[in-house]
């Protein structure tokens, strides 16, 4: 089993910035991809972000230019810098992790954190 634990979630302005964490613990042996997702009222789960074990990343259009995708293998922890942030940002940001890069993007892995919420408002 994976457990996944995010953080760095709040109340900020337009334009404003937030970094999210999303700390890994557990069997993460296998565990190669992980994503950012969010949700908003409402709406349905959509996806932010993704890293492979690689670096290799995958951005939303949405949030292409804006937000950056990161994580430090040597503790097992995945980031999420968010600069320029928009009313339409805010939602519960949710990490996913599994060993097939696939599933994360997808949205159907195996492991998922319980949410942070992110608010953007004046």
């Amino acid at each position: 089993q994976v457990q996944l634990v995010e953080s760095g979630g709040g109340l900020v302005q337009p334009g404003g910035s937030l970094r999210l964490s999303c700390a890994a613990s557990g069997n993460i042996f296998n565990i190669n991809s992980m994503g950012w997702y969010r949700q908003a009222p409402g709406k349905q789960r959509e996806l932010v972000a993704t890293i492979t074990s690689r670096g290799s990343t995958n951005y939303a259009d949405s949030v292409k230019g804006r937000f950056t995708i990161s994580r430090d293998n040597t503790k097992n922890t995945m980031y999420i810098q968010m600069n320029n942030l928009k009313p339409e940002d805010t939602a519960v940001y949710s990490c996913a992790a599994d060993s097939n890069s696939a599933y994360v993007i997808r949205g159907t892995a195996d492991y998922w954190g319980q949410g942070t919420q992110v608010t953007v408002s004046s």
